[in-house]
């Protein structure tokens, strides 16, 4: 078998969509677009093969202003604010706890 031969990536499907996903994206990329993607570069950096997810990942990144540094850089800053896959970041979130009685 030869050292160059491309491979299809197991999760590839599901990465596809994610990459699909990316490329219909509206507006500044948030919290979990830009996880997204970082996570995208990292397995398929030094993969050798799914050059068509490499390549749309990359148009996505730099569409975005960003390369793999800085994306990364980025998503450490929203790592380290405690943000969480599928949370939402706005001024709502919250146990109510901490929010005074509007009624009383």
């Amino acid at each position: 078998m030869s050292e160059n031969a491309e491979q299809t990536h197991p999760l590839y499907a599901s990465d596809r969509d994610l990459v699909d996903a990316l490329l219909g994206h509206q507006g500044d990329p948030g919290p979990e677009q830009l996880t997204v993607a970082a996570r995208l570069v990292m397995r398929y950096g030094d993969f050798p093969g799914a050059d068509d997810i490499k390549a749309d990942i990359q148009k996505v990144v730099s569409s975005w202003g960003f390369d793999a540094q800085t994306l990364n850089l980025r998503c450490r800053e929203i790592w380290a604010s405690g943000w969480k896959p599928g949370q939402q970041l706005d001024g709502d979130l919250g146990s109510g706890a901490d929010v005074s009685d509007q009624d009383g």
